[in-house]
């Protein structure tokens, strides 16, 4: 089960057998200015996974903010989701509303030009 609105993605399965995984995880976001990188978005993954909880905060620059879901996942990772179940579930629809909630908080458009140092 996912909910989406903006500011917030929530992502919860309950395990089918002993094999499987549960977690329950709020993604909170909003746009925050970083002294260094400038304008950007400030990320919150929190909830529980294997009913252990857990909370990680991470930053990305406005050029970088679309790849949100790369970092989540990492995150979820290393609290537990095996790399199987790492993609969250299907909340592939929610991901994009969040998405495009991202790009229009901070006025993301074709073309915005990316920092070279964060290609590397």
């Amino acid at each position: 089960m996912a909910t989406f609105e903006p500011g917030k993605l929530h992502i919860e399965r309950h395990a089918l057998n002993d094999d499987d995984v549960s977690y329950d995880l709020c993604i909170d976001y909003e746009v925050t200015d970083d002294p260094k990188e400038g304008k950007g978005m400030s990320f919150t993954v929190h909830g529980n996974i294997q009913g252990k909880d857990m909370s990680e905060s991470f930053y990305l620059p406005k050029d970088q903010a679309y790849n949100f879901a790369s970092n989540v996942t990492k995150i979820a990772e290393q609290y537990g989701i095996p790399k199987t179940h790492s993609s969250l579930g299907s909340v592939h629809k929610h991901y994009d509303a969040m998405f495009e909630d991202v790009r229009v908080q901070l006025d993301m458009k074709s073309g915005d030009p990316v920092k070279p140092e964060h290609l590397e």
